[in-house]
């Protein structure tokens, strides 16, 4: 046999690699999808930086200035009813929603996570228990669950995300469950089975991973739901109270101002519209990025 015909052709380059390529290209083409990560990264960080930018903090009262409109002098979005400023408000406000908001979908992806997989893995009795707990939780309308358990409560910021969390984790539960169960009879993991290892390890090392790509799409929409549940129970005076601001409190105190001041009520849930619109375009994106019949498109 001749040297050039004993030349070995270049190894293809790993199919995850090639995977993880494909996924950052289709959510690159998804417009809306980059718009609305551009949307979360512009509000997270102006957020994060912007009140110490600013010439005036969220609690001065410029009592001389009390609404006044936007753009119309120092307060480059005006004032509200005791002379507060809106932009430093919106940001801070913003702060507070962003938080439970990420907070929120944290500890309920945990939960869901956990009660998916133990119920998937394991099936039988545990599992179907596990299950209809799940679907009694989905039985009762979330949003008079939160209102009925925050009548109760004393609110506060820690409150409100623990409360939001604890009633938000049951559909994660159910796609968890639902992906374990189809990989669980998969050959690496009866290998990994066969192998020795662990419940644990072939739970949490071998089949969460390969249904992680669900998973991140219901957390990016988990936060725009708990933005919009944080702002359903501010709004109704029973989540985050004054003078905290939140995007849900801040509307629910413009309520009296709405045909004198509409800004009042028009800049925060312009705010809430923007963000959860923005996450649920990730979501759109990610669902198409992480499809892996989209890798012939």
């Amino acid at each position: 046999m001749s040297a050039s015909s004993s030349v070995v052709a270049p190894a293809a380059p790993p199919q995850p690699a090639r995977r993880r390529g494909g996924a950052l290209r289709r959510f690159a083409r998804h417009k809306l999808a980059v718009f609305g990560a551009g949307i979360i990264l512009f509000l997270t960080l102006a957020c994060a930086i912007g009140p110490y930018l600013l010439p005036f903090t969220d609690t001065y009262i410029d009592i001389m200035q009390r609404f006044a409109p936007p753009f119309s002098g120092a307060h480059v979005l005006g004032t509200d009813a005791l002379g507060r400023d809106m932009l430093a408000r919106l940001l801070m406000a913003g702060r507070i929603s962003l938080l439970v908001g990420f907070s929120a979908m944290a500890i309920s992806m945990v939960i869901g996570i956990t009660v998916g997989i133990v119920s998937g893995y394991y099936g039988g009795v545990l599992g179907t228990v596990l299950m209809r707990f799940v679907d009694a939780m989905l039985c009762f309308p979330s949003i008079f669950l939160l209102l009925a358990i925050s009548a109760l409560i004393n609110a506060s910021v820690s409150s409100i995300i623990i409360l939001i969390a604890v009633t938000s984790w049951m559909e994660v539960a159910r796609i968890v469950e639902a992906q374990i169960r189809a990989l669980r009879a998969r050959d690496f993991a009866v290998a990994a089975e066969a192998l020795g290892a662990s419940d644990r390890r072939v739970m949490f090392r071998e089949l969460l991973p390969n249904a992680i790509a669900p998973i991140v799409v219901a957390a990016t929409l988990n936060v725009a739901h708990a933005i919009l549940a944080e702002s359903y129970i501010s709004f109704l005076g029973y989540g985050i109270q004054p003078p905290t601001p939140s995007w849900g409190n801040m509307l629910d105190s413009a309520q009296s101002y709405l045909t004198s001041a509409p800004w009042l009520a028009i800049l925060p849930g312009a705010a809430i519209t923007l963000a959860v619109t923005s996450f649920n375009f990730i979501g759109d994106g990610l669902r198409d990025a992480l499809d892996p019949r989209m890798d012939g498109r």
